[in-house]
């Protein structure tokens, strides 16, 4: 039967992910690093997935195609739940690095030899207040999240920004995570467990001026608008060359 029906660009494709998190039936998986329709079947032509492509890669188009089979799309997607991990992963052995815990910054200025004549300049101090980070390995309860001005920063953010502690986290409670590598149906989730635990006075995104990098900002106001967060929210972009864009 002739239908609408999604086409992928694979050219224009970044992998960034986004749509198999938008696409409800499970059309679309990440194949070889790009996103590609598994089965006519699975799509129902409805385009969910459009307008969250960061690149345009994803087109409705109209093609000979087999038709929506709507109980395969639900005998895949409980498949596909059943399967998925918990909130709060698991992590072998009970990892210490894993240990919630909250940090008193120091006041102190340490010296060290700055170059090889011999001056000395006292170090910048870490302004990060908690441990761990990275969104997977926080706990959602943990005490440092109430009543925090939430960082949520994409992981290059504080390679390309020489002033990240100081402009960003300073009087914030930090997470970061890879929105290209990492599973942002994952991160949606997490992020809406801790603003649905705690009182969030604040949310930060800092990201990469890179199109898959749209996919940290996604996540988070997705987790905005399932928990019905309205808090003071602010985006700030920086380019490759490390600069506030």
């Amino acid at each position: 039967m002739k239908r609408k029906i999604i086409s992928i660009d694979a050219e224009k494709c970044n992998g960034c992910g986004i749509c198999v998190k938008a696409c409800h039936e499970g059309a679309i998986e990440m194949i070889d690093g790009k996103a590609q329709l598994v089965s006519d079947k699975y799509c129902d032509g409805l385009g969910d997935c459009l307008p969250t492509c960061p690149t345009g890669a994803i087109n409705m188009i109209e093609r000979e195609a087999d038709e929506f089979d709507e109980v395969a799309v639900k005998e895949r997607t409980n498949s596909k739940t059943s399967s998925d991990d918990s909130i709060e992963p698991s992590l072998p052995c009970g990892c210490p690095g894993t240990m919630s815990r909250s940090i008193k910054g120091s006041l102190e200025k340490v010296e060290e030899i700055s170059n090889k004549v011999g001056t000395t300049q006292a170090t910048r101090v870490s302004e990060l207040r908690q441990w761990p980070v990275q969104l997977k390995l926080v706990n959602s309860s943990a005490d440092y999240f109430q009543d925090a001005n939430l960082l949520v920063a994409a992981d290059c953010t504080a390679y390309a920004y020489a002033d990240f502690h100081n402009d960003f986290i300073k009087d914030h409670v930090t997470v970061i995570g890879c929105p290209k590598l990492d599973d942002l149906g994952y991160y949606q989730e997490k992020l809406a467990d801790i603003l649905s635990k705690n009182n969030i006075k604040s949310i930060t995104v800092v990201r990469m001026e890179v199109p898959c990098c749209n996919g940290i900002v996604v996540a988070v106001k997705e987790a905005m608008l399932k928990t019905r967060t309205i808090v003071p929210y602010r985006e700030v972009t920086i380019t490759i060359d490390g600069k506030v864009k």
